[in-house]
């Protein structure tokens, strides 16, 4: 990066305090006013959008009408490859990132380099749903002229199309061309490919090029709501081994309280010492116990063999962490780890942490950034957007961008609800409503830079 490139603090300070509340000189009357005129640029895009919406139906329809869960590779493909074709015809340049390193389909990259004028945008996709190719819910169905129901309509198939009519009607109106924009839409987000270095390497090489990144999930469903940060998310393994003996001898000095006695005190103790972190959850998903347990941490099935009249020898509890920056869950994993290690006589334990998505802090940059987003939403007439509560929203695709950017928002996608299950939704009114916001929010960032 260059001394006047946009990551330097200059460019930053400048963005704060420059950018126009809207791309019009309006009297100070207007000003005090809600009622705010755009510029005539925007207006035009504004058109484009309605004027391309039903054509975004129909792309969204068919979309959804592919099967993308994360396993079924081809259909992952499929989804990238349709959306490829529209990226070219933006006169992006498009790629398929193959994913056999990482045992998963791949991911789309589109890139397009602009005249240096302003910021490098990052704007992050999904390909891949939760429903897989032997699921029931396979297809896209209206339920009124509003209201569409489909695998992956919000979660995030909506979000992509949102990309793509943005991109779209800034090219109409003759603003594309000067952009720096990459776009990167993963196969994995539903289900991360292992190791994690390389399934999001794609990803994190886009965010070290850029400036500011945007992520298109539906956060909670809500489009007056968007994302300024999201808990990270690892998992955890508990292994809890006692002296196996008759029941009848159990707390003896020599032979102590057996393997489930102590999970139990492991995981009160981590209830009692750690619940009052803010932000944080840390939940325990499956606990088996006995004389012999089997676990297949793939399928997070198990058995567990012991007798009533046998002191557990064995003892397994696994489940995850949600914590909202790393140093939160540092000293959480050193926490756990210490009441791991004050055991029980005769009993001992090893907690052991894995791989998992980082936290995305609600930092100064990314609250500035929601600003001018709910600042366009306001202009537009559609209201103001305010941060969603990281409690309400899991981890995301955007976590893996936010050390590298200066400025970082999430949830710019369709508005929906019930995601994850049969009964998904996606409101068909936010797709011209969210295409609108996120092509007029990429116009001023690159104006006002």
């Amino acid at each position: 990066h260059t001394v006047n490139h946009f990551k330097s603090g200059l460019g930053l300070i400048l963005l704060m305090s420059v950018l126009p509340l809207t791309s019009l000189q309006a009297e100070s009357v207007n000003r005090a006013s809600a009622d705010i005129t755009a510029s005539e640029l925007e207006q035009r895009i504004v058109i484009e959008v309605d004027n391309n919406n039903s054509k975004a139906i129909a792309l969204l329809t068919e979309l959804v009408n592919i099967n993308s869960g994360t396993m079924n590779f081809k259909g992952v493909k499929a989804v990238g490859e349709l959306l490829m074709t529209e990226f070219n015809q933006l006169e992006f340049n498009s790629r398929w990132e193959e994913g056999s390193a990482f045992n998963r389909a791949g991911h789309l990259v589109a890139e397009h380099r602009g005249n240096g004028s302003g910021p490098k945008f990052l704007l992050i996709g999904h390909l891949d749903t939760v429903f897989e190719a032997d699921s029931p819910f396979q297809k896209f169905a209206l339920l009124d002229n509003q209201i569409a129901r489909g695998p992956g309509i919000g979660d995030m198939k909506g979000g992509n199309v949102i990309i793509l009519e943005a991109l779209r009607a800034l090219k109409a109106v003759g603003a594309l061309k000067a952009m720096d924009i990459t776009v990167v839409m993963t196969g994995d987000e539903e289900l991360s490919g292992r190791p994690l270095a390389l399934s999001k390497k794609a990803l994190i090489d886009a965010a070290k090029y850029a400036d500011i990144a945007l992520g298109f999930e539906n956060g909670d469903g809500n489009p007056a709501t968007a994302n300024v940060s999201r808990r990270g998310s690892i998992g955890w393994k508990l292994t809890v081994t006692g002296k196996p003996a008759h029941s009848s001898q159990i707390f003896r000095e020599d032979i102590g309280a057996g393997a489930i006695y102590e999970a139990a005190r492991i995981l009160t103790q981590f209830y009692a010492e750690l619940r009052q972190e803010d932000l944080l959850t840390f939940n325990p998903g499956n606990i088996l116990g006995g004389t012999k347990v089997t676990f297949d941490d793939q399928t997070k099935t198990g058995t567990a063999f012991g007798k009533d009249n046998i002191i557990a020898e064995t003892a397994l509890v696994t489940g995850d962490i949600r914590a909202i920056s790393e140093v939160q869950l540092n000293r959480v994993k050193t926490k756990m780890q210490a009441i791991v290690a004050a055991s029980y006589p005769h009993t001992s334990g090893v907690i052991e942490f894995s791989e998992g998505y980082p936290a995305m802090a609600p930092t100064v940059g990314n609250k500035r950034l929601l600003e001018i987003y709910s600042g366009v939403s306001q202009d537009l007439g559609f209201g103001e957007v305010t941060a969603v509560n990281p409690l309400r929203a899991g981890a995301a695709d955007v976590s893996f961008t936010a050390d590298y950017v200066d400025m970082a928002i999430d949830a710019l996608g369709l508005g929906s609800n019930k995601g994850h299950t049969a009964e998904e939704t996606g409101d068909l009114a936010t797709l011209p409503t969210q295409t609108k916001r996120a092509a007029i929010l990429l116009l001023r960032l690159q104006n006002s830079h």
